[in-house]
């Protein structure tokens, strides 16, 4: 039927714009990701739902649409902790890579999928590449200790193609939020989402718990997966859709700063993260945190969902 019965819905500005139920969100988002409907209708859909923003059940049905036509990776041994990585540096090193050896370090299988949509961030792509790690495809499943790649049209061609109207537009789309929230992963997962602004935090939230999604929540770094390395945000994991708050927010920096690189560029970066698992550079601490976080989060999935395997160390950190 095309998605102008949808955008008349969705289109009326703030004020009258009508919420889709979690069915017609999906019915929608199939289309798009079809590709049923043309560039000005993608573009519609895209300014609407700026303008109008999405409720977490239309988030819900978005990603019920993209679960159902998604090249999912096989399960591993144990659950895959999965990095959506689409913002990269602006001001800051992305350390999103940093996180992921770290976690392949203390044996998990773990997943970083992305895609860059502004030239002038450096990506977690760039900088896995520079340090040698190439881009898979979404058919291999990850086996423990080991990290990849997989860029986002290998997932679904539809949805880099939601997530490039950003280059035509110069605004970000439900696309955006969606690759934060969505598992790739055939199997048990923990997805890492994060967050730029308190609001996203709320609505993050309320879509973990309708999809009942093991998961991490947290204010990463310029909208990466990654703590800031220098202050330690609120951490937040879910459990089937179960909030558990496991780390509390610092207020300020840390007691002592650790030594960044003063080049966001692939190289500098890619040096700086080599360097510190190589211990020849110290690993910032909130990022070790949050490291331990997710090993404990992984092993409570393994447990069947029990909470109890999550101890903070918000008490114990000093």
């Amino acid at each position: 039927m095309g998605i102008s019965p949808y955008l008349k819905e969705i289109g009326r500005g703030s004020a009258g714009a009508r919420d889709l139920t979690r069915e017609q969100a999906a019915g929608l988002m199939g289309q798009l990701l079809d590709g049923e409907c043309t560039d000005l209708e993608l573009g519609a859909f895209c300014i609407a739902m700026r303008v109008k923003g999405e409720t977490p059940d239309e988030m819900a049905g978005f990603l019920d649409a993209i679960d159902a036509r998604m090249a999912k990776l096989p399960a591993s041994s144990r659950p895959v902790v999965v990095l959506p990585s689409y913002n990269g540096a602006r001001k800051l090193p992305v350390l999103t890579p940093l996180l992921a050896l770290l976690l392949a370090r203390k044996g998990l299988p773990v997943l970083i999928h992305g895609h860059s949509t502004e030239d002038r961030r450096v990506s977690s792509q760039e900088v896995l590449a520079s340090a040698g790690f190439k881009a898979q495809p979404a058919t291999r499943s990850i086996a423990t200790g080991q990290v990849h790649f997989v860029a986002t049209d290998s997932l679904h061609p539809g949805l880099k193609r939601l997530l490039d109207v950003r280059r035509a537009i110069g605004l970000r789309n439900s696309a955006h939020s969606l690759v934060k929230l969505m598992n790739p992963i055939d199997g048990p997962a923990l997805v890492v989402g994060s967050y730029t602004h308190p609001e996203y935090a709320e609505s993050m939230t309320a879509t973990f718990r309708l999809m009942g999604t093991h998961a991490m929540l947290l204010r990463g770094t310029e909208g990466e997966p990654v703590a800031d390395p220098r202050r330690t945000p609120r951490m937040d994991i879910f459990l089937h859709g179960d909030t558990h708050a496991v780390q509390a927010a610092r207020e300020g920096p840390l007691a002592s700063l650790p030594t960044l690189p003063t080049q966001i560029d692939v190289a500098s970066t890619a040096h700086y993260i080599l360097a510190v698992m190589e211990g020849l550079l110290p690993l910032p601490e909130p990022i070790g945190i949050q490291a331990d976080h997710i090993v404990r989060a992984c092993k409570a999935i393994e447990a069947a969902g029990d909470p109890s395997c999550l101890q903070s160390l918000a008490a114990s950190t000093p």
